[in-house]
């Protein structure tokens, strides 16, 4: 039998030849389990609601906990995720000192705490010095990166992500189960897929 030696052979596990990739960091290089799709998800599960908001899936869960059912067994999965970022400001060079000051407080804070752990003398002043300290180089750090940006992005935003709907799944063996409780629930029917 031949082997494949050359650089064009192609890899393949459990071959004569399948061992031309070498051996990593880890050691020797193997075949991954299951499909190729990724970590096994566990159990298959079951949807028994879909629900326009967190809060309305959550009282599910919640009444469903109530009711003695064993939880730890369901999930809500938010779909049709949209990331939204929300500006809040325009950002300047004065501004982006007076944010680097506030971190940098906070940082020098923390350092004076230390150090007026340790000091014999007037601990207090410790920390002051290692807060004004903080705060200047905040400051100076702050307004330094913002202009080297060069205008690039003059607005400060927070990022979330949200949900279109939000679905309660369980384990598929207490779906019939978790079905029976929700029956009993008073409240308006859980929003359903119109397609």
């Amino acid at each position: 039998m031949t082997s494949a030696s050359g650089p064009t052979a192609a890899w393949q596990p459990g071959t004569q030849g399948g061992d031309l990739l070498p051996s990593g960091p880890a050691g020797r290089l193997s075949t991954p389990s299951g499909d190729g799709h990724g970590p096994e998800t566990g159990p298959p599960t079951v949807t028994i609601g879909s629900y326009p908001d967190y809060p309305a899936a959550q009282r599910v869960v919640d009444y469903l906990a109530d009711n003695r059912f064993p939880v730890e067994h369901s999930a809500i999965v938010g779909t049709n995720l949209t990331l939204v970022e929300t500006v809040l400001g325009r950002m300047t060079t004065g501004r982006a000192g007076l944010l680097g000051a506030g971190t940098g407080a906070w940082f020098g804070l923390f350092i004076g705490l230390l150090f007026g752990i340790f000091t014999v003398g007037n601990w207090l002043a410790v920390i002051l010095v290692g807060l004004v300290i903080g705060a200047i180089w905040g400051a100076v750090f702050g307004a330094v990166a913002h202009a080297m940006t060069g205008g690039q992005r003059d607005f400060t935003s927070a990022s979330s992500l949200r949900a279109g709907q939000y679905a309660v799944i369980v384990d598929a063996q207490l779906a019939d189960q978790a079905r029976q409780l929700l029956a009993r629930i008073r409240t308006p029917s859980p929003a359903t897929n119109a397609g």
